[in-house]
């Protein structure tokens, strides 16, 4: 004999919360729900609420015609109609019972959704700025904020007279400068060659185009008494000559 459960009605939320009670109490499988059994617990249920004279909702009412003509259709010899219906109904309890798990998770975290908050008050704030502060700090910000208002401005042109005005001096024109100082087979010494160097840019210049002599064999250096001498290099010309005699 089925035992009759003692419950109130207001105790459940909806006809799926009746379901998944039913179902729990007699440990019954949701994936595999036995229709047959559950249909006949839901309606001795239903029965007993109407024999007390308790107020049943349209929604009860309504679940239980739809089981009535589940377990109908699952008499049938072909009851394609009863698996989807059972299917449906399972899904519908499944999502049920992971929304009543999720709500009851959130009432833990917040302590339960019986508290009311109000709604937020609009605030009249007073934008005016009522600290104090000293005039040596004051004045510290001012010039602070007006230096970065000059760091954005471009350089003036008096920042690239430096770079602008200096001279350029080419190799070449020192390479002149070395032959005219040895013209005639002089000899002089290898300072000497600075001697009217008014910038860094002439000592460097000054500097490649004696290198690029020596490479190209028109002047020599020599040690002589512990100084370098710069002169002529005859014995290049001669080899140059006979060169381009045999060249030719």
């Amino acid at each position: 004999m089925t035992q009759v459960m003692q419950f109130k009605i207001d105790v459940f939320e909806g006809p799926l919360d009746l379901l998944l009670h039913l179902i729990a109490k007699n440990k019954l499988n949701i994936n595999d729900i036995p229709i047959s059994i559950l249909v006949d617990q839901y309606i001795e249920q239903i029965n007993f609420y109407k024999e007390n004279n308790m107020d049943v909702a349209s929604e009860f009412l309504e679940m239980a015609a739809r089981l009535i003509y589940l377990k109908t259709v699952s008499l049938l010899p072909k009851h394609e109609d009863a698996d989807a219906l059972k299917s449906e109904l399972t899904g519908e309890l499944i999502e049920y019972q992971l929304c009543k798990q999720m709500a009851d998770k959130l009432s833990q975290m917040t302590g339960g959704f019986k508290t009311t908050v109000r709604e937020p008050v609009k605030i009249d704030i007073d934008k005016a700025y009522k600290r104090v502060h000293p005039a040596d700090i004051l004045i510290g910000y001012y010039f602070d904020a007006v230096g970065r208002g000059q760091r954005r401005l471009p350089p003036p042109s008096d920042a690239f007279a430096g770079i602008v005005s200096k001279k350029i001096v080419s190799v070449s024109s020192k390479i002149v400068h070395v032959l005219r100082k040895l013209w005639n087979g002089r000899s002089i010494r290898f300072y000497t060659l600075f001697s009217d160097a008014k910038s860094k840019s002439d000592i460097v210049a000054t500097f490649l185009a004696v290198l690029e002599l020596v490479k190209s064999k028109r002047i020599v250096t020599q040690d002589k008494h512990g100084e370098t001498i710069v002169k002529i290099d005859k014995g290049g010309r001669t080899r140059g000559r006979k060169q381009k005699q045999i060249d030719s």
